[in-house]
């Protein structure tokens, strides 16, 4: 299992939220660039970036501080908020994004999803955000009525390079994944699927990994920032 440190981007600066609110903001850097290179030079192998303003504005806002990263880090990065058309896709993997994450076009527009995984393979990944087993989209603010596995199948065949799979009640809250809705998921699909939301402890990373599915990987952002999870220890502890 692979673990992705999260680098919140709000107003430029690195930041966690509680449960996705805008409003429930701790700034924990404000250079994200300096952060990012924190976690590489401590042996992360990935890193996953969140363009929060971006989501809401359904186009890229902090742009700026992604290309500072992408230029100062030499491991490859995931991106997602705010990309919402081919353009922006093209633009982000012309500038050595790994790979993007379409999350409200999902719902929304899901051709595009399989024009840009055809384009781009392995370089598009699905993010797939629940609240109470619903996808929610626009940086989680709008609930839908479509259930996460019907979306996840729906993709199947459509050459994604992965799902990032978040429970939203769980994110920032540190208390822990949703390891048994996780791994159904992932039990449920052929596309490897990341973890995200709630990962506060080293026990959290023990659980996902013997969850009896195949995770590619956990994210991982306040706990890191916090101190609650040693990064050392978890790269070690996924890696064995």
């Amino acid at each position: 299992m692979i673990l992705y440190p999260a680098i919140d981007l709000k107003d430029g600066n690195a930041v966690r939220l509680l449960h996705g609110d805008m409003d429930k903001t701790t700034v924990f850097n404000e250079n994200p660039a300096a952060q990012a290179l924190e976690f590489v030079e401590a042996g992360c192998e990935w890193l996953h970036l969140v363009d929060l303003n971006g989501a809401f504005a359904g186009e890229p806002v902090n742009a700026a501080p992604v290309k500072e990263i992408l230029s100062q880090t030499k491991v490859p990065a995931q991106l997602g908020g705010g990309i919402r058309d081919m353009a922006t896709i093209e633009m982000w993997l012309t500038h050595g994004l790994a790979r993007v994450i379409l999350g409200t076009v999902a719902v929304e527009n899901p051709d595009l999803v399989r024009e840009a995984a055809k384009a781009f393979p392995g370089q598009v990944a699905v993010g797939i955000d629940a609240r109470n087993g619903f996808v929610a989209t626009k940086g989680w603010a709008e609930e839908t009525d479509v259930q996460v596995t019907d979306l996840a199948k729906s993709f199947e065949d459509a050459g994604v390079a992965a799902i990032i799979y978040t429970d939203i009640l769980r994110d920032g809250a540190m208390k822990g994944p949703n390891v048994q809705s996780t791994a159904d998921l992932a039990n449920a699909v052929d596309i490897p699927v990341i973890a995200s939301g709630g990962v506060s402890s080293l026990d959290d990373l023990r659980a996902l990994k013997s969850c009896g599915a195949p995770l590619n990987g956990a994210i991982s952002g306040r706990a890191l920032y916090d101190g609650a999870i040693d990064l050392a220890e978890a790269l070690a502890l996924l890696k064995a």
